[in-house]
Parts: C-alpha cells; structure tokens; sequence
C-alpha cells in the first residue's frame, strides 16, 4: 500500500514500524455544538483507512481525541450558565451519535484532554528541563527555534515566518501585552481568567495549550513514534507543525513517519461559513438525508481531492447508492431462496476465474493511497456483472458468493451498509405497509386495478415505493 505522506511531499510504501500493527491518531473534534459536515469527512475517510488496513490482517489501535476545554467551549458555558464540563460532555454524546450514524466505527479509544492533564503538565516539565520551554507570569511558551526541523511538515521557512510576525510583535511589545522571547513561540500552559475551568501546575492554575493535547494523547494511547497521524489539511499548520516541535523536542525521537491530510469540503463551491449561511451540522443534513448515502458521497472522491457539496451532487450519489442496494437485494432474494442447487460449470468457472478479479481491483485501488473513488467505480462493475450473471434460476450457492463479495467490500471496507434497515421503520408502520400490499394485491387477483392504483399512491405519500417482479412485490423507502 502506498500513502502519500506530507512530510515528504510524495507517495511512500507504507510499512509499519510493528510488522502486523499500525497505530493511528486522528485529531478529533472541539466539542462546544453539533459537529458540521465538514468534520464528517476527516471522520468517514480515516474510518475507512482502518478498515481497509484491518481488512488486510492488521491489528490496528484507532485512536481520535475530544477536545475538551477550549475557548469556544468557555464562552458557550458563559452563555448559557453552565460548567465548560455540561457543554462538552453534552456534544461528545452528540458527537457519538452522529458518528455512528456515518457507520463511524468508535475510536480504540477516544482520550478527552481533561482527563489528561498530569501528563501535560509533565511533557511541559520535560521540555522546560531540556531548554525547550520558559515560563513567563504563569504562562509557558515553547522556544520555537530550539527545535531544528520547524517547518519540516507545512514546508515553511522559519525566517519567512518571523518577517510574517514582525508587525504583530511590534505592536504587543509596544502595548506591553507580549512576553515571549520570540513572535514564533506559541503557548503551552495558560494561566485561567475569571470563570474559566483550571487545574494546578507548577507555573499558575490554567490549562494546557491546543496543540500540547494531542502530542500527550497519542503519546500515551499509542506509544512511541506513530505509524499514521491524520486530519484535515487545515491543522497542518500550526496544529501539527507545534505538535512535531514539542513531541520530538521532549522524546528526542520522530512522532509520526506518515502524514495523512485531507482536502477541504466546500458548500456549493464556497469556503463552508455561518456568515454565507451555508454552514451545516451532520445532524442538519442527516434529517435530509440518509446518512449512508453521505457516505457514500464523501468516499466518491479520493480523500486528498477538494469535494463540493451541494444538493445536485449528493442527489447523484442517492442515485448510485441506490444502484449498489438494488444489485444486493436481487442477490439476497436469490440467496434466500436456498434452492439446492448445484453451481453450473458456467457459474463455477466465474467464480474461480473472474470474480476475484473485482477484489483484486478492488484492493489495487484501496492501495493507491486510498483511492476510493475508484474503489467505489468497481463496486459499480460488481453490480453489473451480478445483474448480467443472475436470475431466478442462478444457483443459491452461486448468488451467495456474490453476495458475500459485495459485503466485504461495501460494508466492511467502505462501510456502505448494502442492507436496507427494515428496523428504521416502526412495527406499527411496517404491519400497515404490509397489509396495504397484501390488499393491493387482493385487489389485483379481482381485477379492481383502480383500487390497486389507490394503494400505490397512497404508499408513495408515505414515503414507500412498490415494484411488481417476478418474485412477488418489493418495496423500499423513498
């Protein structure tokens, strides 16, 4: 498998440092409200790289933080006269529920910063012995040109850098608001402000910095150097620039060897904004549609590539979804119907010949640093070679093996359930529609077709959509 690594800049075999296991941290949301759709896609791609690694026989440790203290965080306590600690634990159950509406697997663990504290104050410690650090009036500053590689990952030049922050500094220094040694120097312990949540340390009762959170988690849920740390590209800089600084400025060891990044997501073409009012949460667009097919928008295109979301395109996706639904239920009926029948030479020489081309495919692409636009192109020709290879007198056996194919890839893999769940609909519900059909069909067996009519339309304002076939009436939701 090859994944291209942004320290590089280039795509790289990918071999982990523990033959069979890979380690993975994701930076995870800041909880003060309902996650947006554009935390979704981080969510829904790096969920999907654990399944494919897991896929390929790897013992994989997921691990994606909540951060939980944070200024946005504070100000929405303010608001509403609550503790910082009500807010957040209330959208990490949001969060939760979101995430699993996505078929986002849940973390191997998911670290809050809170409850993480002692471990920061200790790296702080570290890097102050080592001469990485300096406290000034309760606040500590990481000493930014202490560490020789900054800049490795986002490619800047610290000199360019320092000339992009003279002004800034001029004017601190000038107002008597800044102590740093240096513009570049970012915080890594902050003293509290009246009505702020604050913990002990050894420089003021505070709380840790953004970026000091991450390097602790993933330090201690995965140990060592990482295999994979991901995210979405707009936490190259600074987030995890500071956080290679301070992880391998204390450890004296490198943090990560693969850097993974998404691409933006854009609303109708524009940067998503509350101010142009297309800014949607997951759980907005999930009452609108099914999460599914959100999915399986997301993962039509390879994950590094710049998506647009709009109404027109996710329609399509609707569509093509519905395609890969279509195609696992025919393949279902003929499974179902355990007819006993022997593979035909015809169905047995496809099985050993052509259908482990599509996993083949299927993984080639996966392999092309998760390319799953065109993984998601091959479940399309899947489908197409089901239909054109199975009917009503296709062995059980034979539909079976195609649908297991299918599974495997869409479910496992991509996380793209290609069971339509009967359990979204209520019992109550479910007995009506299933009594409408049995009336309509009644209705048909007496030739009162205008009857039969009515129950169609009266389903279809229900949402539900009926199919005559050869196997008796199908229907399905809207």
């Amino acid at each position: 498998m090859k994944i291209y690594n942004t320290l590089t800049r280039r795509k790289e075999e990918f071999v982990p440092i523990t033959p069979g296991k890979v380690g993975i941290y994701v930076c995870g949301p800041t909880v003060y409200d309902f996650i947006h759709i554009g935390n979704a896609r981080p969510m829904i791609v790096f969920d999907t790289l654990r399944r494919y690694l897991e896929h390929k026989g790897y013992e994989v440790n997921y691990v994606s933080n909540f951060t939980d203290v944070d200024d946005k965080i504070i100000k929405r306590a303010i608001e509403e006269n609550v503790d910082s600690s009500v807010i957040s634990e209330k959208y990490i159950e949001e969060c939760k529920k979101d995430m699993e509406a996505l078929n986002v697997s849940p973390a191997t663990t998911h670290p809050q910063a809170t409850k993480e504290i002692p471990d920061m104050i200790n790296l702080v410690n570290t890097l102050i012995n080592k001469g990485h650090a300096y406290e000034k009036n309760g606040t500590v500053y990481f000493r930014t040109r202490s560490f020789n590689g900054y800049g490795k990952l986002s490619h800047k030049n610290i000199d360019d850098l320092e000339s992009g922050h003279r002004a800034e500094a001029h004017q601190l220094k000038v107002s008597g608001e800044d102590e740093k040694e240096d513009p570049l120097d970012f915080v890594l312990w902050k003293p509290k402000k009246e009505g702020e949540p604050s913990w002990k340390s050894p420089w003021s009762e505070g709380r840790p910095g953004w970026h000091l959170e991450c390097s602790c988690m993933a330090k201690k849920y995965i140990g060592g150097t990482l295999d994979i740390h991901a995210g979405g590209e707009d936490l190259i800089f600074p987030h995890h620039e500071n956080e290679i600084a301070q992880s391998e400025a204390a450890n004296d060891a490198e943090f990560a060897r693969y850097w993974m990044h998404n691409a933006f997501l854009k609303i109708n073409g524009d940067k998503m904004s509350k101010s142009l009012g297309n800014f949607f949460t997951v759980r907005d667009i999930c009452n609108k549609y099914d999460p599914q097919v959100i999915r399986f928008f997301m993962l039509s295109a390879q994950y590094r590539t710049p998506l647009n979301f709009s109404e027109e395109l996710v329609q399509d996706a609707a569509k093509g979804l519905d395609r890969i639904l279509n195609g696992a239920e025919k393949l279902a009926g003929i499974a179902g119907k355990n007819n006993g029948k022997p593979l035909s030479p015809e169905e047995e020489k496809l099985l050993q010949e052509e259908l482990p081309k599509f996993t083949d495919r299927f993984d080639e692409a996966m392999d092309d640093d998760l390319n799953t636009a065109d993984a998601v192109s091959i479940l399309f020709e899947l489908i197409r070679f089901t239909n054109a290879n199975t009917n009503e007198n296709s062995s059980s056996e034979f539909a079976e093996k195609l649908y297991d194919t299918l599974f495997e890839l869409s479910d496992k893999v991509l996380g793209i359930h290609i069971v339509r769940k009967a359990d979204e609909i209520a019992d109550d519900e479910l007995s009506k529609i299933e009594a409408m059909i049995s009336e309509r069909t009644e209705a048909k067996k007496a030739r009162n077709f205008a009857r039969a009519d009515e129950i169609r339309a009266e389903l279809l304002d229900m949402g539900i959509i009926i199919e005559d076939t050869r196997e008796g009436v199908k229907w399905k939701k809207a």
